[in-house]
C-alpha cells in the first residue's frame, strides 16, 4: 500500500465501483432483461432526479459461510441503497437486485435497508422501496428472518412520520410481503410484480386448489380484488411516474405542510356546467369524477386505488395550488352505497392524508350502507366504523360538500359537522335526511296511505310532501349542520376559501398513547 501512488489507489476505487455496478454480472443481467425487468440501478434512475443519486454501502458484503456461500460474494449484497431527490426534495431509496443471489435477503442486505430507513426518519424525508427478491436467504437461516423483523419494526416506527412507498417489480412472497403492506402506498407492475403469502404449489398441497401466481398475487388481482395494492402500472416507466406524482402531493414528513404549487388556474373560476352533471333525481347515476375534475386545478385528479371498491373514489388534487385528498361517493356503482371494501378504502386514505397534513375534501352523495347477509357477516359494522373513526380522529382540515343524497348513518359516515368537518357546503339539490323521501313517506304516512281509496296517488302525494319539507339542505342549514348552501358553479371558489380559512388549523386532542381502531 505504501508503494502505491494516489492515482493507483483511485484506479482501484474506480474498478471496485465498476464491479459493484455490474450486480450479478452480464449473464444475470441478461436474464433480468429477458423477463422484461430493469436493473436495480436503472429503476432508481427512473425515480430520482437525473444525477442526484448518492449510493451508500455499495461495498457491503455478506459474511455467511454456510453451504458454500463464501464462494458467492458480490459487492452490495443484492440491494442498492442511498438517497437522492425528486423534484429537488430529498428521498431515500432502496432497490433489490435480483441479479445477485436472486435478490435474497440476508443479514447484510437487511442492515443496508434498515440504515436508509433510519436516515429517512432522522432527516424527515420519504423512503421508497423497490421489491424484487426471492425472499429470505435460506443459507443465512434465522439471521435472514431477523433482517425481516428489523425492517418490519422500522416500517411501523416510520408510519405516519415519513411517507413510505413500496414498489412490487418482481417476486415478493412469504414474510417479505408484510413490509410493503405496512407502508403507505403499494405500486405493482403488471406481469412482473407478484406478491403472495404462499405460492401455488403450497396452496395445491394444502387445499387442493389449482391457481397461478398471477391469480393469487398479480398486479390486477391486488388492485381490483384484494385492495392490497394502490396503483396498477402497465410497465415500469408508468409505475415510477406514479411514484413521482404521489410524492408531489406529500410533505417530506409529518411536521411539514404539503408542497404548494402555483398552477395558474384561477381559484375563483366558476363552471356553470356543474349544474348539468348531477341529476336532481336521486335515483339517476353520474360519474362523480366529472364533478371533481371541474372543481380542481386544471382538471388534474390523481386517483388512488382506481380499480378497487368502485363505489368509492379516492385521490389527490390541488385547488388554488393547495394539495388536497379527495373522498367521494361514486353514484355510477351501487348508487354510491357504503360497503366493506369502500369503507376500508376510504378510512385508510383519510388516515394517510391526516398523517401528512393533507386537507381532506369529501364529495358526498350517499344513500346508505349496502344491505345483505354477506355484508353483515363480513363485518360491515366494524369496517363501516373505520370511516367514522378515521374522520373523527383526523385533525387535518376537513371540508365536506353535499352534492345530493345524504341519508341516515351514511350521512354521518361521510364526515358531517358532527364528525368534525370544519366546513360543510351543500348544493341546492342536496337531501339531508334520515332516509329517502319514498321510504320515509311509507313509514310516516302509512295509515293515511292505507286508508286512501287511491293508495298510489296518496303515496305519491305524501312523498312529495316529505320531500318538500325535509329532502333539501335548508333544514340542516337552519340548524347549523350546513355552513353554506352554494350554487354548483360556486364550488371551486367556496372550497378554495375554506382551504384558506383552515390553513392555520390547530386541533389539540386529549393526551393518549393511541386509540383503538375498529376491527
Amino acid at each position: 500500500m505504501a508503494d502505491r501512488t494516489i492515482d493507483q489507489l483511485c484506479e482501484d476505487l474506480l474498478a471496485r465501483r465498476e464491479k459493484a455496478s455490474q450486480g450479478g454480472g452480464e449473464k444475470s443481467t441478461a436474464a433480468q432483461r429477458e423477463k422484461g425487468k430493469l436493473t436495480a440501478r436503472e429503476r432508481i434512475a427512473k425515480i430520482l432526479d437525473p444525477g442526484s443519486f448518492v449510493e451508500l454501502d455499495e461495498f457491503v458484503e455478506h459474511r455467511c459461510s454456510n453451504f458454500g456461500m463464501e464462494k458467492t460474494v458480490f459487492p452490495g449484497d443484492g440491494v442498492v441503497t442511498g438517497y437522492g431527490t425528486v423534484d429537488g426534495r430529498t428521498v431515500y431509496i432502496y432497490s433489490q437486485d435480483f441479479t445477485v443471489i436472486g435478490g435474497s435477503l440476508g443479514e447484510a442486505h437487511a442492515k443496508k435497508i434498515c440504515k436508509v430507513m433510519d436516515l429517512a426518519v432522522q432527516n424527515g424525508a420519504p423512503v421508497v422501496g423497490i421489491n424484487d427478491s426471492g425472499g429470505a436467504r435460506i443459507q443465512e437461516a434465522v439471521d435472514a428472518l431477523s433482517g425481516y423483523g428489523n425492517i418490519f419494526f422500522r416500517n411501523v416506527k416510520a408510519s405516519g412520520v415519513v411517507p413510505q412507498l413500496s414498489v412490487i417489480a418482481g417476486p415478493c412472497a412469504g414474510g417479505a410481503v408484510y413490509s410493503p403492506a405496512l407502508t403507505d402506498f403499494v405500486y405493482m407492475v403488471d406481469k412482473i410484480g407478484v406478491m403472495h403469502i404462499t405460492g401455488p404449489a403450497v396452496i395445491k398441497a394444502v387445499t387442493g386448489e389449482d391457481v397461478t401466481s398471477e391469480q393469487i398475487g398479480g398486479a390486477r388481482a391486488h388492485n381490483e380484488t384484494s385492495g392490497v395494492a394502490h396503483f396498477y402500472a402497465d410497465n415500469e416507466d408508468q409505475c415510477y411516474e406514479q411514484i413521482r406524482r404521489t410524492l408531489s402531493y406529500l410533505p417530506g414528513n409529518n411536521l411539514e405542510e404539503p408542497p404548494f404549487r402555483e398552477t395558474g388556474d384561477d381559484p375563483s373560476r366558476a363552471d356553470i356546467l356543474l349544474r348539468s352533471i348531477v341529476p336532481t333525481n336521486p335515483n339517476k347515476g353520474y360519474d362523480v369524477r366529472d364533478v371533481i375534475k371541474r372543481v380542481v386545478d386544471d382538471g388534474d385528479f390523481f386517483e388512488v386505488q382506481p380499480l378497487h371498491a368502485l363505489n368509492m373514489v379516492t385521490g389527490f388534487a390541488r385547488v388554488g395550488g393547495y394539495a388536497i385528498g379527495i373522498i367521494a361517493n361514486q353514484a355510477l356503482f351501487m348508487a354510491g352505497c357504503l360497503d366493506i371494501d369502500a369503507s376500508c378504502k376510504a378510512a385508510r386514505f383519510i388516515r394517510v392524508c391526516d398523517a401528512f397534513n393533507v386537507p381532506i375534501v369529501t364529495f358526498e352523495d350517499v344513500p346508505g350502507y349496502l344491505p345483505g347477509l354477506k355484508q353483515e357477516m363480513g363485518g360491515i359494522i366494524k369496517h363501516g366504523a373505520k370511516m367514522l373513526y378515521a374522520y373523527s380522529e383526523a385533525t387535518a382540515p376537513k371540508i365536506t360538500i353535499v352534492l345530493r343524497k345524504a341519508y341516515g348513518g351514511s350521512y354521518l359516515g361521510m364526515c358531517s359537522k358532527d364528525l368534525g368537518a370544519d366546513a360543510v357546503l351543500a348544493w341546492p339539490q342536496a337531501e339531508i335526511a334520515v332516509m329517502g323521501a319514498e321510504g320515509a313517506a311509507n313509514i310516516i304516512f302509512r295509515k293515511e296511505i292505507n286508508a286512501s281509496d287511491d293508495k298510489e296517488a296518496m303515496r305519491a302525494e305524501k312523498i312529495e310532501e316529505y320531500r318538500a319539507a325535509f329532502a333539501n339542505p335548508y333544514v340542516a342549514a337552519s340548524r347549523g349542520y350546513v355552513d353554506r348552501v352554494i350554487l354548483p358553479e360556486e364550488t371551486r371558489a367556496a372550497l378554495y376559501k375554506a382551504l384558506v380559512m383552515t390553513a392555520g388549523k390547530s386541533d389539540i386532542r386529549p393526551r393518549r398513547k393511541h386509540g383503538v381502531m375498529p376491527g
